[in-house]
């Protein structure tokens, strides 16, 4: 410090104490660049490498955390067809109410009637609860459905969006009166325009007169969907996917494809056809957590795998559906036999495979491409891939995956199969997981995919920036299809875990030859309803929040490029120096680094991220470039490394842009810049 306090008070004695300081922090800065060597990287910009795959970034979406019915489906009644095992859970009825069960529906048979109460001065009706309530906002419209009939011909209800604890004269703040005008079933609709905005409104239905009606189907959408579809997504969640920009879709788990037992596996074929004949599903996550229990939660079907095939479409993603291979959670029936179904059985389950295919791209002419025709998409779906099993393991998963490769296989040959190392990314010292044994399965069957999951702390993932290096690259390709830094006893959605998860998806992108797919888990959860974390997006009835490994994702997915660049740091001595990938390797001050090629902008794309809890001088040298310039950056950087986004504060840790220059010497380019710590940063610049 003797040698700054000599120039700012002898060489430059005239500045002021202000200028005296930035005059300082500036030689601190050109010093800490001269004196870290380690921390200059090579960029070879003139070949290019591995192509990255369009599905590289995707999205995994399970019904967990409430993220279907109450989340992303845009549904506002819950137990709208009276179907779960308590009839009338989340209804509060009053006055004569009838729960019958000969209903239009043939999967869906209950239904209420509501009859005269015998006084002028009595009510009949219902209030439905919603979803930790029904979120409306004010002079948005929403969209009342009914089916009904009036057993005399003639009915009316009264139907009305309140607020129970309202200190206005009126718990009602939108109503319209509906009249039913047959004795045979019939839809019937209203559009109610809220004069408030509120999280814990109800839908209340009143009968009016003395006729009695009979409700099935009681439904409430907002009319402003994605996309304005009548069954459709609640508008900002969905978008939030699209700004994901994603490559793959992956549908519809998890856990929730295998179910409890079999019996509440997801089965696609019952989530297909009008919604109202939809059966209802025991969602599987009910009642794994008994310190986070929710009795009411159960599967509508309304987004069924219809609407997934065509909310990938909506977003541009790759479809990727998951089906059962006929095993029961491995987890919860531990070397139970008797939970799975028999190999002699499995036929069934093989031609849920084949006819998933054929209604995804049959023709509008074939048996389940017509399904898909009449629900409204005569063109095909166009799916590549299919998934059999989910985090299975073992010779029950290995000798039942055979039958289905070979179908699959025999009838349509281009379909890319997707199978399954088990849940652990290793081997388990107790030999329970065999990791390796599912690699060696699943090459031996040729699967063209191989899925991972792991859900690790922090220093499994600062520990494992070059798994992917050691891979064999004749083997099948990688799907990430599950993944998240779990901070030691700070399971939340945490900015320091975003980081580590920034640096550590440097690995795909530098071995995009064996990484084809990666989907980080879990996507969705409810403030009020979560079971599971960390998530990507958090939400509750009218908000949500994106978080830090949301963003995450979107630089990675927004800046991905065509083709791998070789990006390296020296390591070693003179003559015997080597070029070696940036990964946390020993002396490269817990730096990452990945560079790409974007063909479509004739840009070239760096991602470097710095772990360690200091700031890091970089120095990138650029080959083979010709004209300096002004590089755009996008960064994540913050202080707090605990801090996350929420309801209240949606945008505290945001992706900020910037800019960074880019000189030239010698046909080479050269970039400096100061890595602030803990933080992840994109460099693009023209070629």
């Amino acid at each position: 410090m003797d040698f700054f306090y000599f120039l700012t008070n002898f060489v430059a004695p005239n500045v002021t104490n202000m200028k005296k300081q930035l005059l300082i922090t500036a030689l601190m800065c050109m010093v800490a660049l001269c004196g870290n060597a380690q921390n200059v990287m090579d960029v070879n910009t003139k070949k290019l490498g591995a192509p990255i795959q369009s599905t590289m970034y995707g999205i995994f979406f399970e019904d967990i955390n409430y993220a279907a019915d109450g989340g992303l489906y845009g549904e506002l009644v819950k137990n709208r067809s009276f179907e779960f095992p308590q009839h009338l859970m989340g209804w509060q009825a009053f006055g004569c109410v009838d729960v019958k069960n000969d209903g239009p529906f043939e999967r869906c048979p209950h239904y209420v009637e509501l009859s005269d109460p015998g006084h002028k001065e009595r009510r009949t009706g219902l209030t439905n609860e919603g979803y930790f309530g029904i979120g409306v906002k004010k002079g948005e419209q929403y969209r009342f459905s009914v089916w009904a009939k009036a057993p005399k011909g003639k009915g009316t209800i009264r139907v009305q969006l309140i607020d129970e604890h309202s200190y206005s004269e009126h718990q009602e703040f939108a109503e319209q009166t509906l009249d039913i005008t047959s004795a045979k079933w019939q839809k019937y609709t209203v559009v109610l325009t809220s004069k408030v905005t509120m999280k814990t409104a109800k839908l209340r239905i009143f009968l009016k007169g003395s006729n009695s009606v009979a409700l099935e189907h009681v439904s409430l959408f907002p009319v402003n969907t994605f996309k304005n579809r009548e069954n459709g997504m609640r508008r900002d969640l969905a978008q939030a996917l699209a700004d994901l920009h994603p490559g793959i879709f992956r549908f519809p788990g998890g856990c929730i494809v295998e179910g409890t037992d079999l019996d509440t596996r997801y089965q696609w074929k019952n989530t297909i056809g009008p919604v109202e004949n939809r059966p209802l599903n025991q969602n599987r996550w009910e009642h794994t957590f008994d310190y986070r229990y929710y009795p009411d939660y159960y599967q509508s079907y309304g987004l069924g795998f219809f609407e997934f095939f065509q909310l990938s479409e909506d977003i541009g993603a790759e479809p990727l559906p998951i089906l059962s291979v006929g095993l029961a959670c491995q987890y919860q029936n531990w070397e139970k036999e008797s939970a799975h179904v028999p190999m002699n059985e499995l036929q069934p389950y093989i031609d849920d495979c084949l006819d998933l295919i054929e209604f995804a791209n049959g023709p509008a002419d074939s048996k389940w491409g017509k399904v898909r025709a009449d629900m409204g998409h005569p063109e095909p779906f166009n799916m590549k891939y299919i998934g059999v099993g989910n985090e299975q393991w073992g010779e029950f998963y290995y000798e039942r995956l055979k039958p289905f490769v070979a179908a699959i296989r025999a009838k349509y040959p281009d379909i890319k199969i997707v199978g399954t190392s088990g849940p652990v990314p290793e081997d388990k010292p107790d030999n329970t997981y065999r990791f390796e044994d599912g690699w060696k399965a699943m090459k031996e069957q040729k699967a063209d995919l191989v899925d991972e999951h792991y859900y690790r702390d922090e220093q499994w993932f600062l520990s494992h920036g070059l798994r992917y290096d050691s891979y064999d690259r004749k083997g099948p390709k990688v799907f990430a299809g599950e993944y998240a830094c779990h901070g030691k006893g700070k399971k939340w959605n945490h900015y320091r875990a975003a980081i580590l998860e920034a640096a550590f998806m440097t690995g795909f992108e530098r071995n995009a030859d064996v990484v084809h797919m990666t989907t980080p888990a879990p996507l969705f959860a409810h403030v009020d309803g979560w079971q599971w974390r960390p998530d990507q997006i958090w939400f509750d009835q009218t908000q949500m929040f994106k978080t830090v490994s949301y963003y995450v994702q979107q630089m990675y997915a927004t800046n991905a490029g065509t083709n791998v660049l070789q990006l390296t740091m020296k390591q070693g001595e003179g003559k015997k120096a080597k070029g070696v990938p940036v990964a946390n390797q020993e002396g490269q001050n817990g730096l990452w680094a990945t560079a790409a090629y974007d063909k479509n902008t004739g840009e070239i794309i760096i991602k470097v991220a710095n772990t360690s809890s200091t700031v890091q001088p970089i120095q990138l040298n650029l080959s083979d470039i010709t004209q300096g310039g002004a590089a755009t950056t996008l960064s994540l950087s913050y202080a707090g490394l605990d801090s996350e986004n929420s309801i209240d504060k949606p945008e505290l840790i945001t992706p900020k842009k910037g800019t960074a220059q880019v000189t030239v010497d010698k046909k080479a380019g050269m970039l400096t810049d100061q890595m602030p710590a803990m933080s992840f940063r994109i460099y693009r610049f023209k070629k």
